[in-house]
């Protein structure tokens, strides 16, 4: 995955010089070639990309979430079916078709959450635990990680206090109309511009 971010970057500054524009999509990319073995090369690139980076950063771990769930049940390759039927019924693709509702509400919306999920970890591991862990007990039921029932419910509300405070303010316009709590809005802006010109500003569009 590492690779193709890096050719990425390289293929996207690359297309600057060669078409004037930076084009970032690779779809587009390709069809701007008049070379069928160079159009066949870029699509099976793209493809092999996209299967490599969704299995392995997007299937893998919901799949053992869902075996987690109930593991005598279901096992890894029926939590993966599970997964892969579940990305097809949220649409993906109306998420993907606006670029602006993708970027900055839905990944504004799960790196607002992932993040506070992962002060959570650094805190404990780091500063609470000093990096000493008791490896067996993280998979003993009523180990000293265990706490209610499977639960740190002290975890819990770090990651609801977190979690107000990483997206509560934040515009997620057409999903909500409006910030959910405009005391934590970052500025006062309507569309993403200021909705008045700013006192030190002499001109304004």
């Amino acid at each position: 995955m590492t690779l193709f971010a890096f050719l990425s970057v390289l293929v996207t500054s690359g297309s600057q010089a060669v078409y004037g524009e930076p084009v970032w999509d690779p779809v587009q990319l390709a069809a701007k070639t008049d070379n069928v073995v160079g159009l066949l090369y870029a699509l099976v690139t793209v493809l092999v990309a996209t299967l490599s980076v969704n299995i392995a950063a997007n299937l893998v771990s919901p799949a053992f979430d869902f075996s987690n769930v109930a593991p005598r049940k279901v096992s890894f390759r029926t939590g993966a079916l599970i997964t892969a039927v579940l990305a097809v019924l949220i649409f993906p693709w109306k998420l993907y078709a606006d670029p602006q509702g993708y970027i900055f509400t839905w990944l504004g919306l799960v790196g607002g959450l992932l993040g506070t999920v992962a002060g959570i970890l650094v805190a404990d591991y780091w500063i609470l635990r000093r990096t000493r862990l008791v490896l067996a007990d993280l998979y003993r039921a009523g180990g000293r990680y265990w706490y209610a029932g499977g639960w740190n419910w002290r975890a819990v509300a770090a990651f609801l206090a977190g979690g107000v405070l990483a997206i509560g303010g934040a515009d997620f316009h057409p999903l909500v109309d409006g910030r959910p709590i405009a005391a934590l809005s970052p500025s006062p802006t309507t569309g993403g511009r200021w909705a008045s010109a700013p006192p030190w500003c002499s001109t304004w569009p």
